[in-house]
């Protein structure tokens, strides 16, 4: 445009800058910045306006802030770009504070506003009073949102509610829906749901058909999860990679790994998302030889694992007994400078421990530089299974000076510590301590742990205070010549 002669106006810039919006942009978004300096067509509000979401979506909230303060008339585009700033990227009591100036200025709110607010972790409820308040929940645009949000906070019952007094419906409401109750397992919600929307003429789309796999866990649901497949067979969304690495997923948890497998060699083209979904379905239902088959194909038609292909290979390593290629994988996640943090990390302590290589997990857990409460835990039983109950308490108590809260698997560590160290001392003070201050009951596993603590003797003669690790398993000549590319 520039080499045709032609001058930029405000439109232009309000019509380009928002697409500077993302951190890899931001050095062409400050040049049109300059330039709009240099021409005199940053002065126009709109501009200013545009400027500031950049800056925003830039995450370069000073930036955002001097535009906002420079306006001498702030729309209420001009406070709803800056409260959405604040909120999307984390600052949600800012974000408050400017909605407060905005009411005190005596700006009238618009959708646009409430939507921006819904981003600032604020209870949906309030948000929904202040909708009511102002006149703005009969926009399809704000009902929607809240619907959304509610779903997403888990307060389903309110969402649905709330979906079905507006006249209007949409997909997008419904799905957030449907998604919420598949997160709590709640199939027969969602097949009333899913029943509701038939009749309203509406279909599921790829992201609803993923969500309602997802939340197909409990066995009893299988005929509910074959009809689902059904209907993305009969609408065409098992074309879907996505859906069809949710249909993997779910006959793995029902342990129909021949329906899994024939799902996943139908498919025209295998990602890498749908390798790791085989291969980790596969470890999940202990049958971790077949991971390992299904790695060397991988690797065969020129794909790299990732984190969650190694992290899946660890466990299946972890299940087999596999130290050699397990040290092999570790070695690759060092040559490719793999993050070894969360579950990779854990992935690799968990395997090196039951392999038979706990000094070998120490060294692992110890390069990890913010363990998380499963790598603790991991770290914990480690010690536990091999007799060391002092180091597993010792563990235990520099994970409480770290500011983490134990969960049910940290007190099992730490109670089979105390069974294989005959520690009655101990068990009953950590057992009380679970009780008492973090109200293990909740867990469901009180009754696991009363039996554990049955099994704490006095003198250690009812656990084992060492255990027989076979560490040196090795696999299949054959199989393992496949691995050495690799």
């Amino acid at each position: 445009m520039l080499r045709e002669g032609f001058s930029p106006l405000q439109t232009t810039l309000v019509g380009l800058v928002p697409s500077c919006g993302r951190r890899e942009f931001v050095f062409q978004g400050r040049s049109i910045h300059g330039f709009g300096i240099k021409t005199g067509i940053d002065l126009d509000s709109q501009v200013k306006n545009a400027l500031t979401y950049m800056y925003a979506k830039s995450g370069d909230l000073e930036a955002a802030e001097l535009l906002f303060e420079e306006l001498e008339d702030k729309s209420v585009v001009s406070w709803n770009t800056m409260i959405g700033a604040y909120a999307g990227n984390g600052f949600f009591n800012e974000s408050m504070l400017v909605f407060k100036r905005m009411v005190e200025e005596k700006v009238e709110v618009n959708p646009v506003t409430i939507m921006s607010l819904l981003a600032a972790n604020i209870s949906p409820e309030l948000i929904h009073c202040y909708a009511i308040k102002t006149g703005l929940l009969n926009n399809g645009s704000v009902v929607t949102s809240l619907v959304c949000l509610y779903a997403k906070c888990g307060i389903t019952e309110l969402a649905e509610l709330l979906y079905w007094s507006f006249p209007q419906k949409n997909l997008v409401s419904l799905t957030a829906i449907i998604s919420s109750y598949a997160e709590k397992g709640n199939m027969d919600l969602v097949v009333e749901c899913f029943s509701r929307m038939q009749q309203l003429d509406m279909k599921l789309d790829s992201v609803a058909m993923v969500s309602i796999l997802h939340g197909i866990t409990d066995p009893s649901h299988m005929s509910i999860g074959i009809a689902f497949h059904g209907y993305a067979l009969k609408n065409g969304l098992d074309t879907h990679n996505l859906v069809s690495n949710g249909l993997i997923s779910m006959y793995f948890k029902f342990n129909d790994i021949e329906a899994a497998f024939s799902l996943f060699y139908e498919m025209p083209e295998k990602p890498l998302i749908s390798w790791n979904s085989v291969i980790s379905g596969c470890v999940q239902a202990g049958r971790a030889s077949d991971a390992m088959k299904c790695f060397c194909q991988m690797k065969m038609f020129g794909l790299s694992p990732d984190t969650i292909t190694v992290a899946s290979l660890l466990t299946g390593c972890s299940q087999l007994g596999y130290l050699r290629l397990g040290e092999r994988l570790h070695n690759y996640i060092l040559r490719n400078n793999l993050e070894v943090e969360d579950f990779v990390g854990t992935s690799l302590i968990d395997m090196y421990t039951k392999c038979g290589s706990i000094l070998l997990a120490e060294r692992v857990f110890k390069s990890i530089r913010e363990p998380c409460v499963a790598t603790w835990n991991t770290m914990i039983s480690g010690y536990s299974w091999y007799g060391l109950e002092h180091n597993a308490l010792n563990c235990y108590s520099k994970m409480r000076e770290q500011g983490l809260e134990p969960d049910r698997i940290t007190f099992l560590g730490v109670l089979a510590a105390c069974i294989h160290g005959g520690l009655l001392h101990e068990g009953k003070k950590h057992f009380q301590i679970m009780k008492e201050e973090f109200a293990t009951n909740r867990w469901n596993d009180a009754a696991k742990m009363r039996e554990i603590m049955k099994d704490i003797g006095g003198d250690g003669t009812s656990g084992v205070s060492q255990i027989e690790v076979t560490s040196s398993r090795e696999m299949d000549p054959d199989l393992y010549q496949e691995f050495l590319p690799f």
